[in-house]
C-alpha cells in the first residue's frame, strides 16, 4: 500500500461514525484502505472532496461516491419528538458519540452541535420518535463539515468506546439492540391493546 498508515488514512476521514462505508467505525475503514487495498470512494459523509483526499494520499483512483453505501447529501441532525419519546435508551448506546442525553423512562433529546448526523439512532427507536433533519442548506461532504468537529466527533467516540467498554463486535451490539427493540415493542403492544376500548 506504499506505507499510507491507518492514522494517516483516518485522519482524512470526517469521523461521523456512520458505518455507511460497511465498516464498524471510521477506524475500522482507514485500517481497511491501508492494509487492505479497500476502495477510497466509500464514504458518503465526506463526499467528493473526501474521495479526493483519501486518492491523493493513497495514490489510488479518484472513483466516483460508491453508490452501494448511499449518497452525498447536506449534514444532517437528529431530533427527537418529545411527545412520543418513552425513554427506552436504546438511542443513547446507538449514537457512536454521546449526542443524546436522558435516562430510563425519561425523554431523550439531542446536542445539536455534537449530532454527527450518522443516523444509527433511528432505526433502533421502537416507536419511531427520531427524525433526520438537514443541518447545512445545500452544503455537502466537507463543505457541510470541518476538521473542527471531526477532531471533536473522534474524540468523544473514543470517550462513548471506552464508558460501554465496546467489544468491537458490532453485529453482537445490533444483535443485541435489536432484541432490546423487539421487547420494547412487545411490551408496548401490549399496553395499548389493554388500554384500546372493549
Amino acid at each position: 500500500m506504499g506505507g499510507v498508515s491507518a492514522e494517516a488514512v483516518l485522519d482524512l476521514l470526517p469521523q461521523t461514525q456512520c458505518r455507511r462505508c460497511g465498516y464498524d467505525d471510521c477506524r475500522g475503514y482507514a485500517q481497511a484502505i491501508a492494509d487492505d487495498g479497500a476502495e477510497v470512494n466509500r464514504c458518503p459523509p465526506g463526499g467528493a472532496e473526501g474521495v479526493d483526499r483519501l486518492a491523493r494520499l493513497t495514490g489510488r483512483p479518484a472513483l466516483p461516491l460508491d453508490a452501494s453505501c448511499g449518497h452525498e447529501a447536506p449534514r444532517a441532525l437528529a431530533v427527537i419528538d418529545e411527545a412520543w419519546c418513552i425513554g427506552c435508551a436504546l438511542c443513547l448506546k446507538a449514537c457512536p458519540v454521546d449526542a443524546i442525553v436522558g435516562a430510563a423512562k425519561r425523554m431523550h433529546v439531542v446536542i445539536d452541535e455534537l449530532c454527527t448526523g450518522c443516523e444509527l439512532c433511528v432505526p433502533v427507536c421502537p416507536v419511531d420518535c427520531i427524525a433526520m433533519i438537514g443541518a447545512s442548506g445545500d452544503r455537502t461532504g466537507w463543505n457541510a463539515w470541518d476538521p473542527a468537529r471531526a477532531d471533536q466527533a473522534r474524540d468523544r467516540y473514543a470517550r462513548h468506546a471506552a464508558r460501554l467498554g465496546t467489544s468491537g463486535d458490532a453485529a453482537a451490539e445490533v444483535q443485541v439492540a435489536t432484541t432490546r427493540q423487539e421487547t420494547i415493542a412487545a411490551a408496548l403492544a401490549r399496553a395499548r391493546e389493554a388500554r384500546a376500548p372493549r
